[in-house]
């Protein structure tokens, strides 16, 4: 992806952690992003278990014994599936070389931290510029919260958060990025990230929009009104243009009054769908709510 913009100081990449397959994917998601983009990984293990017990140490006279340890031995684990991932991704673009680091796995670090999975996360990502989970996993024993854990961050995440639902197998061509637009000020902050998205993931862009107004809305505002319809598509799509001159963007337009299920139906070949909050403190949103459900793609939700 390209480099960051002038002035953005967040280096690092927040990956969560709990030793299943599910953060596995996520992980080696998280690593090659980090390569590709030149940005510090911060692997992240919630330690549930001082919410439980204060027996967390070895059992008398057996080695290795203890919840500690085991905490400790998962995030070791993440950790060095972290720089095999990184030290494994493709060479970083020529034209995303100044933020390169001079070695791929240089920058990996752990962190342990007591809590509840969301909190921990929202916590180790408050410097981060994304932070990466699994849509399943987050936390082990309780591994049948992890929707709600995966619906909480994308209503409080600090940062952009992408969510792995499908990994992609080694050699095989990424998917379009699918990104939804709808004309207000987060749409900005979605197309921009979907652009960088695409570039480093070397595919194209797509841009959809949802008209719910059945053509309405242009007799209502006038000639003078904001954009809405095919009209705002058009300016979209040349304003990415613009912004990513080497992408190949296409817009389409789709019309429905359930923005969550038109814009599953556009990315259902895609390699992520890019969609935004209304704002991080009064939750996910329905939309979002119903995306991160039922998506079969992987899914980045901006700020």
């Amino acid at each position: 992806m390209t480099a960051p913009a002038a002035g953005d100081e967040r280096t690092t990449v927040a990956v969560g952690y709990d030793g299943s397959e599910a953060a596995q994917a996520a992980v080696r998601w998280a690593a090659e992003y980090a390569a590709a983009g030149g940005y510090r990984l911060r692997v992240v293990h919630a330690w549930i278990w001082p919410v439980f017990t204060k027996k967390l140490g070895p059992v008398k006279g057996v080695e290795g014994s203890g919840l500690r340890h085991a905490a400790e031995v998962v995030l070791a684990e993440g950790v060095e599936l972290a720089r095999t991932a990184a030290a494994a991704a493709p060479a970083v673009r020529a034209r995303d070389t100044a933020a390169a680091t001079a070695e791929p796995d240089s920058g990996v670090e752990g962190v342990m931290e007591a809590g509840l999975p969301a909190a921990v996360l929202r916590d180790a990502a408050r410097d981060a510029r994304l932070l990466v989970v699994s849509s399943r996993g987050l936390g082990g024993v309780l591994g049948h919260v992890a929707g709600s854990v995966c619906l909480d961050l994308a209503g409080s995440s600090p940062c952009p958060l992408m969510v792995i639902r499908r990994p992609r197998s080694p050699g095989q061509a990424a998917g379009p990025v699918v990104v939804g637009i709808d004309g207000t000020s987060r749409s900005s902050a979605a197309l921009a990230a979907a652009a960088r998205l695409a570039g480093m993931l070397g595919t194209n862009l797509q841009i959809v929009h949802i008209d719910q107004s059945g053509g309405a809305a242009r007799e209502r505002h006038g000639r003078h009104g904001p954009l809405h319809g095919q009209e705002l598509l058009d300016h979209t799509v040349e304003e990415a243009r613009n912004l990513a001159p080497e992408l190949s963007v296409s817009g389409v337009l789709r019309e429905g009054h359930a923005a969550s299920k038109e814009l599953l139906a556009a990315a259902g070949d895609a390699e992520v769908l890019v969609i935004g909050t209304h704002n991080r403190e009064g939750g996910p949103g329905n939309t979002v709510t119903r995306v991160l459900n039922k998506a079969r793609c992987n899914v980045l939700i901006t700020r």
